[in-house]
């Protein structure tokens, strides 16, 4: 206690010493002293909160307690009820032995509950649909208001037991019965009316009409059965890809003609045959014909003013009194074929027949009528694609005309003529293919007729490649097998291991070898164009389109994987690029297939040019021909077998190939001619004024056989080489005029011969020849002279380039024209 007071003095001190450091503090003594008393009051104040605080949180605890106290008390007498009662409704000690019993008496609560509301549903059923028969008795217009209440708790059991997960499939089979069998009544009574009006204006004449008198009734009775309909076309789902309904009106109408339709196709008369399915269908569409008009004069008003203002007007086949009237037909139609098919199942050519007859009748249907199904944008359809879709009979049906087309394939294969030339059916100008090239392209036409009508994208992707595919492939692989055939008979080993002997094989490699190989050349490239074709036809740009479509959102389609799809029409399948058909890879085999016929054409060409000119190519009377300039040459006899191959084989080739691989093969030809020559002859050998222009007139005699077969212009430009080095050697001794002469430093008697060692009666002669021996040095360079060309030529590779120019010589550099010029025999020294 000492201990505190000192403190307390201790702080006093320490205060009062920090206030009052000097004498003037103690003027503001009484302010210190007031504001002691005032922190003095607050600190009272403070005081007297908390200990009343403190007062108040005692009594709340002690409140607090009292009512734990309470609710624990309460808690143990209200769990000593609950074991009271539990032993006195279960008998049982142990809360959890009485629960499994408890919830066995609520189970049995509720379905008392359950049951008791069954029972007033039932009565809420029978009740209206009792309403609506007593009503039907006096007046059928009141009968509707039960009967759409009825239809209405229909429809919301239906939506409720789907929620339930099936609860309760009794009582809404019940309901359903009630319901149908009421539906059924106010039905028959309805159309009794409607009959009773068809009845008077003698339906179904194809000149029946309403008069005014029945025009009101007609209206009533209309009106009467598509407000009976309304509620089942209001709670139908039209998004589901099922057929749509028939209305009521519609069916009254299609009655007796359905009746004629089964008498005329159903029983023992002469119009109902399996192979003639033409006839029904052409049946419907003469009632289609007949009636149409009668429908859209007295239905369609009606048909408007009813489902105008409902979401229906948007759907043709109940806005539109035609396609109502088409769908009321067809299912009579799905009768007849659904029960055909299995008949004619077993019979290949009468199920095709069938199914193409459906697809026609489908197409003209969609086309001409104007037929949606209800489908809008998606369109419809049509029968054929119920059945061999939802019916399953695609697989079948694709089996049968596969079967078909590949006998159909084998019989042209097999045929004598299949591999003859067909110069009638194509352009004169172009390649001719052969007759079995030109029936199988043919006959795959016709299978893509036969499946164009097709609605489903899988569908028509089998046919491609199960069909049309399959068969170019195996025309594909035939050809390069003839081809390979062919070179296995014209090669040694080949030869030595078939027993080929040399006669034979020097036909082969004659014109009959060049026809065999034309024929697999012209195959691959009618075929091949056929296909580029068939790529920019819109019925394959839809199906390309569309597997381009489906192949980027999917891994497979149908039963096969986009890498197998792709494998067998084009490797852009799926890909990014717009690029792409569905033909490429067969195309690019026939493609590679036809170049390489091409190159074996040119070869064998090749090959016979260098035998031909083996003997022309070892003579060398160039150097001592002799003659007179003025004499019109003719070719070497030893070029004559050149000549006499190039005219056989190029007018044989002119006749088969289109221009542009004549020319090729053309090129490829004048090619070994312009080496062989050059080769062997220009460069090899040394040539007088005589020699050279007989060098020239061979050159001419090749040039007028490929302007004869091919045209003119491609032997001069494929001999253009050789040509200019005949004209170098054709030049003249002297050329020029005087002019022209004396400004070269050559005087009027010319050039002295006898500096360059040249006979003095010599000169004239060569001179002469020299002008008219060589048709390329009568066109330029005709005033330049032997010597003046040397002089020009050999100065340096300026002066060369400029003699060149000057003479038109394009192909020859300054080397090769001082190799030929050095072969004249006057520069030999």
């Amino acid at each position: 206690m000492d201990d505190d007071d000192d403190n307390e003095q201790a702080r006093v001190a320490d205060y009062l010493d920090d206030q009052l450091q000097a004498p003037q503090d103690l003027d503001s003594l009484d302010q210190l002293l007031a504001n002691i008393h005032q922190q003095h009051g607050l600190l009272k104040q403070q005081l007297h909160d908390a200990q009343r605080d403190l007062h108040d949180a005692k009594q709340a605890s002690v409140h607090h307690h009292r009512d734990l106290q309470h609710r624990a008390s309460q808690f143990d007498a209200d769990q000593a009820d609950i074991d009271r009662r539990l032993l006195v409704v279960a008998a049982s000690d142990a809360a959890d032995d009485a629960v499994p019993r408890f919830e066995q008496v609520l189970d049995t609560l509720q379905r008392l509950d359950l049951a008791s509301a069954y029972v007033d549903l039932l009565q809420d059923v029978d009740a209206l649909s009792n309403e609506a028969r007593q009503q039907l008795t006096t007046s059928s217009d009141a009968a509707l208001a039960p009967y759409k209440q009825l239809r209405s708790l229909h429809t919301r059991l239906q939506r409720l037991q789907h929620d339930a997960e099936g609860a309760a499939p009794q009582l809404l089979y019940h309901v359903h019965q009630i319901t149908h069998a009421l539906r059924s009544t106010i039905l028959q009574t309805f159309s009794a009316e409607l009959h009773d009006l068809l009845k008077q204006i003698k339906w179904p004449n194809p000149n029946a009409t309403l008069g005014p008198a029945l025009q009101q009734q007609w209206d009533t009775a209309v009106l009467k059965l598509l407000d009976l309909q309304m509620p089942e076309l209001d709670g139908a789902d039209h998004s589901r890809p099922k057929p749509p309904q028939v209305l009521f009106p519609f069916q009254a109408l299609v009655q007796p003609l359905e009746m004629r339709f089964r008498y005329h196709f159903d029983g023992d008369k002469p119009t109902n045959r399996l192979d003639r399915p033409e006839y029904f269908l052409s049946h419907i569409t003469t009632l289609l014909n007949d009636y149409s008009g009668f429908v859209v004069q007295h239905m369609q008003p009606i048909l408007l003013t009813q489902f105008r203002a409902t979401d229906l007007a948007l759907n043709p086949v109940y806005i539109d009194a035609t396609s109502a009237f088409i769908t009321a037909l067809l299912p009579m139609l799905r009768v007849k074929i659904g029960a055909l098919l299995p008949k004619v199942a077993a019979q290949p050519q009468l199920l095709s027949h069938l199914l193409h007859e459906v697809m026609r009748f489908d197409t003209t249907i969609r086309e001409d009528w104007r037929y949606d199904g209800g489908y809008g944008l998606e369109g419809w359809k049509g029968l054929s694609w119920e059945f061999l879709v939802q019916g399953d009979w695609f697989g079948q049906w694709l089996q049968v005309e596969k079967d078909f087309a590949l006998s159909r394939y084998q019989s042209i294969v097999e045929a004598p003529d299949f591999g003859d030339l067909d110069y009638e059916s194509v352009d004169p100008k172009a390649t001719k293919p052969t007759k079995g090239a030109i029936r199988v392209n043919d006959l795959l036409e016709t299978i893509t007729d036969r499946y164009r009508p097709l609605a489903s994208f899988t569908q028509k992707l089998r046919f491609l490649i199960d069909i049309q595919i399959t068969i170019f492939d195996k025309l594909e692989e035939r050809l390069r097998g003839n081809l390979e055939a062919y070179l296995t008979l014209t090669t040694s080993l080949g030869r030595a291991m078939g027993g080929v002997s040399k006669e034979e094989q020097d036909r082969l490699l004659g014109v009959e070898g060049l026809e065999r190989l034309c024929k697999t050349y012209g195959s691959a490239d009618y075929l091949e164009r056929a296909m580029r074709d068939w790529s920019d036809d819109v019925f394959f740009l839809d199906i390309w389109d569309e597997l381009q479509d489906r192949a980027r959102q999917a891994a497979s389609i149908g039963a096969m994987s986009v890498a197998d799809v792709a494998e067998r029409t084009s490797k852009a399948v799926g890909g990014d690029g717009d690029g792409g058909a569905l033909f490429d890879e067969t195309a690019a085999a026939y493609s590679r297939l036809r170049i390489r016929s091409e190159k074996i054409i040119t070869d064998t060409i090749n090959g016979n040019v260098r035998e031909a000119l083996r003997a022309y190519r070892h003579i060398n009377p160039w150097a001592t021909l002799t003659g007179s300039s003025s004499a019109i040459l003719s070719s070497t006899a030893e070029l004559d077998p050149l000549v006499t191959y190039l005219t056989t084989t190029l007018g044989f080739l002119s006749r088969t190939l289109a221009p542009a691989p004549l020319r090729r093969i053309s090129r490829g030809a004048l090619a070994t001619v312009s080496s062989m020559v050059w080769d062997n002859v220009l460069s090899r050998h040394r040539f007088s004024t005589a020699g050279a222009a007989q060098l020239s007139a061979d050159l001419q005699a090749i040039c007028r056989v490929f302007d004869k077969t091919v045209g003119l212009g491609v032997a001069e430009a494929g001999l253009r080489k050789c040509i200019e080095g005949a004209q170098l050697l054709n030049l003249p001794i002297k050329g020029g005029t005087s002019q022209e002469k004396a400004s070269h430093g050559i005087g009027e008697g010319g050039e002295d011969w006898g500096a360059w060692g040249a006979e003095e009666d010599e000169a004239p002669q060569k001179e002469t020849q020299g002008s008219s021996g060589a048709e390329g040095g009568a066109e330029s360079g005709g005033d330049l002279g032997l010597w003046e060309v040397e002089k020009r030529l050999f100065a340096d590779n300026q002066s060369a380039r400029l003699v060149l120019e000057e003479m038109g010589l394009e192909v020859l550099n300054e080397t090769e024209s001082r190799t030929v010029l050095g072969r004249r025999v006057e520069l030999a020294g």
